[in-house]
């Protein structure tokens, strides 16, 4: 397979990908419309490439939709597995909507600027001085119920199936469970109700690239959200369990498309 990347540290690893700078894209035009496959183009890209050029790309035009905010995930699990998410309102920043959230909600709860990763950005809002400094760095109001938990799973799913999992041990610096805000990992059994809904939700959705943070909140499994681009610290093995399936994936997929046109040929 003729194979391009556009993010050079995420494709280090595998073996016969070329790498082109994403501001250098124009300059490589010839060499991109040969390629069999684009792996992580920036997200500035993917009008010009799909639609323009009609290149297949990797992670999923869904993985990247759906993934580039929190409100654009909140709206698809709304519709495809409400009882699966945290209670998440969503309104402009005006001091109307800000005031009403306030006297209608109970503390604690929590609020999130929409894009933000890495456990940045999300406070847990227990005063008003709290809720007034939230409302102070957002331009989109986006609250959600407090879960009583203190862990969550990170499940990857690559491809068309999950490759690693590990449970995520609060922070003792807060309320974060982000390894990289001194979240601790866990290696331990994941509960097959949160298997089954990360199966259920990037089959249906289309996401064949994604770190899931799923919580359990006693049998019930709930999605946090999705990361388009997720870290591995902390797990021995996981990118070689990432890369692994991405390339299999990928030489699978190429498989299919290239009997179905052959199949094509034939019948015409």
């Amino acid at each position: 397979m003729n194979i391009i990347s556009f993010d050079a540290l995420r494709t280090l690893h595998l073996p016969n990908v070329r790498y082109i700078k994403p501001d250098a894209m124009y300059d490589h035009l010839e060499e991109i419309k040969q390629a069999d496959w684009l792996l992580f183009p920036q997200y500035w890209q993917l009008n010009a490439l799909i639609h323009g050029l009609k290149k297949r790309i990797f992670p999923s035009i869904a993985s990247y939709q759906i993934g580039h905010d929190k409100v654009e995930m909140t709206r698809t699990f709304q519709a495809v597995a409400p009882q699966h998410h945290p209670d998440t309102f969503i309104a402009p920043n005006t001091p109307y909507e800000a005031e009403k959230i306030w006297q209608e909600k109970f503390t604690p709860f929590v609020a999130k600027i929409p894009r933000s990763s890495m456990g940045n950005g999300v406070f847990l809002i227990e005063t008003y001085a709290a809720w007034q400094a939230y409302v102070a760095v957002t331009e989109v109001l986006y609250v959600q119920e407090y879960l009583p938990i203190d862990r969550d799973m990170r499940i990857i799913w690559v491809g068309d199936r999950i490759v690693n999992g590990y449970w995520r041990l609060q922070s003792d610096r807060g309320f974060h469970n982000n390894i990289s805000q001194g979240g601790q990992v866990e290696i331990a059994l994941i509960p097959k109700e949160a298997q089954d809904l990360v199966c259920y939700l990037a089959q249906h959705l289309g996401i064949n690239h994604a770190g899931f943070d799923i919580a359990m909140v006693g049998s019930t499994p709930y999605v946090i959200e999705i990361n388009r681009i997720f870290g591995n610290q902390g797990v021995k093995g996981l990118q070689h369990d990432v890369n692994t399936e991405l390339l299999s994936y990928l030489n699978e997929q190429h498989l299919l498309s290239t009997a179905n046109l052959l199949h094509q040929t034939d019948v015409s």
